[in-house]
């Protein structure tokens, strides 16, 4: 098999080599912009190594990897649009250096783009794999409105928020590899475990994400540390402290929390105080092992040779243990 590095850089020269010349060109620009800044092309990856876990030849994946790292962007586009984002990647984004019109039918031509590539598939499997790829596509959305709506809410339930993350992010990465296993000639019963894998550990995922927003090395996680703490988001750490909090520490959780104006670091430093003393961390960090644990079970009972599977083990604990 291919190694990460190899099929990272497999599908960069994949992107660049895609041109949109189509016209008007500030529908398409936009495009092209957005793809050439980068990443570490996580979901196009993981459709080539199911593809290739299973035997299969990476060529026939090329066109659907692509076409999944388009609906990614077009998630990623439409997302700075809501959050009135300035910087993608710390590039100016789409809406800022266009407009947000422009973003939107960019983001929306991403998309049609995104299924124009999906249907390059074998016609066998073409319309299991628009099944996947269209329920995926429905998931995402489906998880970005009711992490909107848990803004407005405080009783958000730690069972609600596994249910959110599973479809804003597990499900992009669990369809990737469900559509990659069955391109590389996988059975269903197959395709399903990978699906597993791919859910559980992007659970698992978005769990260790929150747990960096706070405790993580600004310079190696990539963005503000203290995030969520400053725009009150509800993770799984807040929900919990929530959840935990009494008397006089539920009071003071609480008026950080309804704070209109404020010290950023101070709220940052006293809000995470409170996680530690309601050692929330270790909470998190429990449920995110527990949901590795279940991915790794599904990867375990998957018909494909150990050394294949090494290659996502390897790939799961890279995503994993990131540096804090």
């Amino acid at each position: 098999m291919h190694s990460i590095d190899q099929l990272q850089t497999i599908i960069n020269k994949a992107i660049a080599n895609t041109k949109y010349t189509e016209q008007p060109a500030e529908l398409y620009e936009p495009i092209s912009y957005l793809m050439q800044l980068g990443g570490k092309r996580m979901r196009p990856v993981l459709v080539l190594v199911a593809a290739e876990l299973f035997g299969g030849d990476i060529k026939k994946a090329i066109d659907a990897a692509i076409g999944i790292e388009l609906f990614h962007n077009f998630t990623l586009m439409h997302d700075d649009i809501m959050d009135k984002a300035p910087l993608r990647r710390g590039k100016p984004t789409v809406h800022e250096k266009w407009n947000e019109s422009a973003a939107i039918l960019s983001g929306d031509v991403m998309f049609v783009e995104a299924y124009k590539l999906m249907i390059k598939v074998d016609d066998t499997i073409l319309r299991e794999v628009l099944d996947i790829f269209s329920n995926t596509a429905s998931g995402v959305c489906q998880g970005q409105q009711e992490d909107m709506n848990f803004e407005q809410r405080d009783d958000v339930s730690i069972d609600e928020y596994i249910g959110m993350i599973r479809k804003k992010t597990a499900v992009l990465l669990a369809g990737s590899m469900q559509i990659g296993a069955l391109i590389g000639g996988a059975d269903k019963q197959q395709s399903e475990l990978l699906y597993s894998f791919g859910e559980n550990l992007g659970i698992a995922f978005q769990l260790q994400d929150d747990i960096l927003d706070v405790y993580g090395d600004p310079e190696k996680f990539g963005k503000q540390v203290g995030g969520d703490i400053i725009s009150n988001k509800k993770t799984f750490l807040l929900i919990k402290a929530l959840e935990l909090a009494k008397g006089e520490i539920a009071d003071e959780l609480n008026y950080w929390l309804n704070l209109e104006t404020f010290d950023i670091e101070a709220k940052v430093s006293t809000v995470s105080l409170i996680y530690n003393k309601l050692k929330v961390k270790e909470l998190a960090e429990a449920e995110m092992v527990h949901y590795a644990g279940k991915a790794l079970t599904s990867l375990n009972k998957i018909n494909a040779s150990d050394s294949n599977k090494k290659l996502l083990r390897v790939f799961a604990e890279q995503l994993l243990i990131r540096e804090q």
